[in-house]
């Protein structure tokens, strides 16, 4: 072993995006303040090349290399590990994090390149780690929460402690190395529930952080004004007194910029809460429910407690305040629940109108209640990770590669934001809104466009395709609500052909005129006040629409009158990421002309 001045301990995350952070090794850096100068951080991503993470790894030349062991990187940890043990035997491998810390002596069985594995929480421990090889105090069986390997024989040591949230310090030292990057924080750890396909059930009981800890840590986020604080506490809002302390503070000493992302359970939410979020900047807070599924033998199976009629009062409630983005999650290849079960369940979700709808497929997780469950019900999954699930008793796999493909619908043109209003339009002419995806997603497959790259206007040209194929009516209003969704997102720059006949030359001049007119620039478009005509119509965008999609936005209702509207990008709406609108008919289109 190296003296203890040289020795070099490698912290090494494998994010899945970009923009991602590692809040696990953070903590690890942090909590081992004493051995600050021995530990070192770096993080890759699953889209960098393994060669290119192995010979980095290799060049920092670490005596001991640690890993944060995830269902989107174990995998790719496991191949880098294996060739990285080649190019530097000598150095000592150490893995952590949930998807190693169940199991793990099978798991260390049967890969014989890590030499430590961290069971659960890994703070306390990784500390005592590094007392064993840096002060060189103790052996490894004093450790612990470990499992390791001497010689062909693995050890396993008793439990390690379950953390006090207090004295686990602030992860984050360095601002500048966030900008543009998502950032996790938690306040809790554990969760009251005991969902079954969840690995936050294996823990009992909910640890709460000192909230006189946390407002002075959420300053700190405010006033480096980062771009968005996801808090990954399992269910935010499980303690009222404990959510609405820090909701009332980040309102109280908002930014106007920094966005917070909570998971929260919704009929937990009561109406003095829901009056307290009232008053919060539209964007400010983001809320992420699961639903899961409303088959209830579903939902008894998942041991889930959730009553769906009162999530979704509350959800219309949230919906009403026009200030909170919300994202609900459901879960496809639960036991219980057939393929036309689904289907209901998606439709009731649907019903409720989030920003964001997120269909995922069940992974059976190691240590969760429905990997020890997995024959009872009949679930068949990928034996590596993910683990996600290939069919069960209920659901065939040629049910579940058509959920997959209406799951790739749903992401295209719905939580996109992109088509809100033509597919709105879209799904009123359907059975329901499942029935709308299912033959989108047919259609698709059949046209062979899923095997296909595809530009943002080939999406509104397919759309139309499908249209047309399923219906010979009139598409005037159809058409019309694509265009009005391709300028709220953005200033197209290029139409395709179809959307031509839309764009109506009388009224060129008019919208020059409108431009050119100071008094109608102050008081529809203040920001641009500074601006001359031509650099205001690069800015702003007036179409001119033969249907009144002003009131489509407002009832759902479809007038045919001539309508001009103007699209203000300077003051985007931060909920649903769109352009402000103006109607502007009476200054574009003449009175007779209107009707």
């Amino acid at each position: 072993m190296k003296e203890c001045d040289k020795m070099k301990v490698l912290l090494t995350a494998i994010n899945a995006k970009y923009i991602h952070t590692s809040l696990a090794l953070r903590y690890l850096k942090r909590y081992c303040k004493t051995y600050t100068r021995d530990l070192y951080l770096k993080e890759y991503t699953i889209n960098n090349s393994m060669d290119y993470i192995l010979s980095e790894l290799y060049l920092e030349k670490p005596d001991i290399l640690c890993l944060s062991c995830y269902i989107w990187n174990i995998e790719m940890i496991k191949e880098l590990t294996t060739e990285f043990k080649k190019v530097s035997p000598k150095t000592m491998i150490v893995f952590g994090g949930p998807e190693v810390s169940y199991e793990s002596k099978g798991f260390m069985e049967n890969y014989k390149d890590v030499d430590i594995v961290i069971v659960g929480e890994g703070e306390a421990t990784f500390n005592k780690l590094m007392e064993v090889y840096i002060d060189q105090k103790g052996d490894l069986s004093e450790v612990p929460g470990i499992v390791y390997r001497q010689g062909e024989t693995l050890h396993v040591t008793t439990k390690g402690p379950a953390m006090n949230m207090d004295d686990i310090p602030f992860p984050y030292e360095d601002f500048s190395e966030f900008q543009n990057k998502i950032i996790y924080y938690e306040t809790t750890r554990g969760c009251p529930f005991n969902c079954q396909y969840c690995l936050s059930s294996t823990e009992k009981g909910v640890r709460y952080r000192s909230f006189d800890l946390v407002k002075n840590e959420l300053q700190l986020f405010l006033d480096h004004r980062v771009m968005q604080v996801k808090f990954v506490d399992r269910t935010f809002n499980c303690s009222k007194k404990h959510a609405l302390n820090i909701w009332n503070y980040l309102m109280n000493h908002d930014n106007g910029y920094t966005n917070f992302h909570f998971e929260i359970s919704a009929d937990l939410l009561d109406e003095e809460t829901i009056d307290i979020l009232k008053a919060s900047r539209p964007g400010l807070f983001q809320f992420e429910i699961g639903v899961q599924s409303t088959n209830l033998q579903t939902i008894d199976y998942i041991k889930r407690k959730m009553d769906f009629e009162v999530l979704s009062e509350k959800v219309k409630k949230i919906t009403a305040l026009e200030n909170i983005h919300q994202h609900l999650d459901l879960i496809a290849g639960l036991p219980g629940e057939d393929y036309e079960s689904f289907g209901r369940s998606f439709n009731d979700v649907y019903a409720l109108k989030p920003e964001q709808l997120q269909l995922g497929f069940l992974k059976v997780l190691k240590g969760s209640g429905l990997y020890y469950d997995q024959e009872k019900y009949g679930l068949v999954y990928r034996d590596h990770a993910p683990y996600e699930i290939l069919y069960t008793k209920e659901v065939s796999y040629d049910e579940m590669l058509k959920l997959k493909m209406i799951e790739e619908m749903v992401e295209d043109y719905y939580n996109s934001g992109r088509f809100i209003n033509g597919i709105t339009y879209l799904v009123s002419l359907f059975d329901s809104p499942f029935k709308c995806f299912e033959e989108l997603a047919e259609f698709w497959t059949e046209e062979g466009y899923h095997h296909l790259n595809h530009s943002k206007l080939a999406y509104y040209d397919h759309l139309v395709e499908f249209y047309h194929k399923k219906f010979s009516d009139d598409d005037q209003v159809f058409i019309c609500l694509l265009l009005f969704d391709l300028y709220y997102h953005e200033k197209a720059k290029k139409l395709a052909d179809w959307m031509r006949p839309l764009q109506i030359a009388d009224y060129e001049l008019s919208i020059r005129e409108f431009y050119q007119d100071p008094l109608l620039v102050e008081r529809y478009l203040p920001d641009y006040e500074e601006l001359n005509a031509k650099q205001l119509s690069r800015k702003a965008h007036v179409e001119v629409f033969p249907i009144n999609v002003l009131a489509w936005l407002k009832d759902g209702k479809i007038q045919k009158r001539l309508t001009a509207v103007l699209f203000d990008y300077s003051s985007k709406n931060p909920i649903i990421n769109k352009a402000k609108l103006s109607d502007v008919t009476a200054h574009i289109i003449k009175v007779e002309d209107r009707s």
